[in-house]
């Protein structure tokens, strides 16, 4: 994929991935995952964003350029990882929460001996990064390249009516932003689950919370009947 489609902000970049595939090889091999669930995190104007307060040894990653992995260790036990996206510079980035494997099943279902069904392998962001192998390594790899044993991948286009917004999930900042994007009915889509202290739901259609300080678009809303709901199992 090309660098100059991940120059952009974090929401356009998100909508752009689904759809998109993660190749990662290896020497056991290669696993794929096609895009269905993705968020988004605008660095310095987020209070989601690991790099909301500016950079750090951990998120340095994540202020560019565009088109590089931002993995990184949650709760202890999990990687998770994120395409780098915005001009560089911005610390903007797209987490990957949920997709289909479409090359090397065996492989990811031996990495992913607990899931239950071919489509719980990369359903939600650590068991995406385990089902592609991808760890605390694999930071700073180019996806861009050629040559890197992880590449992003054109995929297939998923068209604007198979798209939905809404709230982030498990953050204790800004969760209500609608800047999780996901492919209607998909069954790989993960549960959403709301974080930090529990809010009224934003009624369907309603912008974003201008004291957030995030960018507004026409996007930026929760589209009627999704608002604060589990998406598709």
């Amino acid at each position: 994929m090309a660098r100059s489609r991940l120059a952009g902000p974090a929401l356009q970049v998100a909508r752009d991935l689904l759809g998109r595939v993660v190749e990662v090889r290896s020497p056991e091999g290669t696993v794929a995952v096609r895009l269905t669930e993705v968020e988004a995190y605008a660095g310095a104007a987020d209070p989601a964003s690991h790099a909301f307060r500016g950079r750090t040894s951990r998120n340095t990653v994540m202020f560019g350029p565009p088109g590089h992995l931002y993995v990184y260790f949650v709760y202890g036990m999990h990687w998770c990882c994120n395409v780098v996206c915005g001009p560089d510079g911005t610390a903007s980035a797209v987490l990957l929460r949920a997709g289909a494997v479409v090359t090397g099943l065996e492989l990811a279902r031996s990495r992913r001996v607990a899931a239950r069904s071919d489509q719980e392998l990369a359903r939600g962001p650590a068991r995406l990064a385990a089902a592609l192998g991808l760890d605390g390594q694999a930071n700073g790899l180019d996806l861009c390249a050629g040559a890197s044993p992880a590449r992003l991948l054109r995929g297939t286009a998923v068209p604007d009516d198979a798209v939905r917004y809404g709230p982030r999930v498990g953050v204790a900042s800004a969760g209500d932003v609608p800047w999780r994007l996901w492919v209607l009915g998909d069954p790989t889509v993960s549960t959403y689950r709301l974080g930090g202290q529990r809010r009224r739901a934003r009624r369907p259609g309603t912008p974003v919370t201008a004291g957030h300080g995030l960018a507004r678009s026409p996007e930026n809303t929760v589209p009627p009947g999704d608002a604060g709901l589990p998406e598709p199992r």
